[in-house]
């Protein structure tokens, strides 16, 4: 079976390893990952930085995934974020290393996803109510939180990439059709 043609993840049964609790958010994480490889497979590099209507890149959206699931795995580690990691947030808009690819971006938003899959497998049911500090206010948020969070804006995202995604390749195919006036 290919994704297009296997139930949702979250349809597939019980992922191993991982606490009950956490099972939707691995299996958010699955289903954003696949659908997000399966729809950007042929995409074309020089669309990553398109921004139609003034919309955030497809680009962005995947520079993005990928910080934010790395942040919030510090987070709720609670460490603080290094330089490194501000670096990579202060880039996440305008590009880290050009040129860049659509297949180095979803690669690497395919091992932060196995990095956070990883977090899920490990981490302890008794440390999902601890407090955890976030940012440099240090704003409150728990274990539980900072993983609710990382999934719900991974989705996010990734619907708003794959619509993005559509429209500037119809875009740049000329088949963008607008209701008559």
């Amino acid at each position: 079976m290919t994704p297009t043609t296997q139930p949702e993840v979250w349809l597939r049964g019980p992922l191993p390893g991982l606490l009950p609790l956490l099972q939707p958010l691995a299996q958010a994480l699955l289903q954003a990952r696949e659908e997000i490889e399966t729809a950007l497979a042929a995409f074309p590099d020089v669309l990553l930085p398109v921004r139609p209507a003034e919309v955030a890149s497809v680009g962005f959206h995947l520079r993005h995934l990928s910080g934010v699931l790395d942040r919030m795995q510090t987070y709720a580690r609670q460490e603080p974020l290094s330089a490194a990691q501000f670096a990579y947030l202060a880039a996440e808009k305008e590009g880290l290393t050009p040129p860049e690819t659509t297949a180095a971006l979803v690669r690497r938003f395919r091992q932060t996803v196995e990095q956070m899959l990883e977090t899920l497998r490990t981490t302890p049911e008794a440390t999902l109510p601890e407090f955890r500090p976030v940012g440099r206010q240090a704003l409150p948020s728990t274990v539980i939180g900072l993983l609710v969070h990382a999934t719900e804006h991974t989705t996010r995202h990734t619907g708003q990439l794959l619509v993005t995604a559509r429209l500037v390749q119809a875009l740049a195919q000329g088949k963008l059709l607008l209701p008559a006036t």
